[in-house]
C-alpha cells in the first residue's frame, strides 16, 4: 500500500513492517505508540526504521495514518495523572520533620 511519509512515497505492506520490527527492541514510549505483534513501539522509532529517515523528518500523524491503513492498532500518548497542587508545594517547600 503506498504511504507518504515526510513527503515521501513509500509502497509498504504490514508484511514488511513486521520484517523491518522484528529484532528491534521497543524504547520507552512517552507518546503515541503502535503494536506491532505482541510489542509496543513509539510510533516515531517505527517511522525511522521504515523510512530510514531521521524522526525530524515526519510527524508521528503520518506514521500513525500510514499504520492505521496498514491495519495495525496504534494507541495516544498515555496520560499523566495530575498532581494534587497542595502535594506538589508541600514536596517543593521540603516537607515538616516529624517527630
Amino acid at each position: 500500500m503506498r504511504c507518504i511519509i515526510a513527503n515521501f512515497a513509500f509502497d509498504l505492506t504490514p508484511r514488511e513492517v513486521t520484517d523491518a520490527m522484528s529484532g528491534v527492541s521497543p524504547e520507552p514510549i512517552t507518546g503515541p505508540s503502535v503494536q506491532i505483534g505482541r510489542r509496543a513501539y513509539p510510533v516515531k522509532q517505527v517511522g525511522a526504521v521504515i523510512t530510514r529517515q531521521d524522526r525530524r523528518d515526519f510527524t508521528a500523524g503520518e506514521v500513525i495514518r500510514a499504520m492505521t491503513r496498514l491495519g495495525f492498532t496504534c494507541h495516544p500518548a498515555p496520560a499523566v495523572a495530575a498532581a494534587d497542587p497542595i502535594e506538589t508545594a508541600s514536596d517543593l517547600l521540603g516537607k515538616p520533620l516529624e517527630g
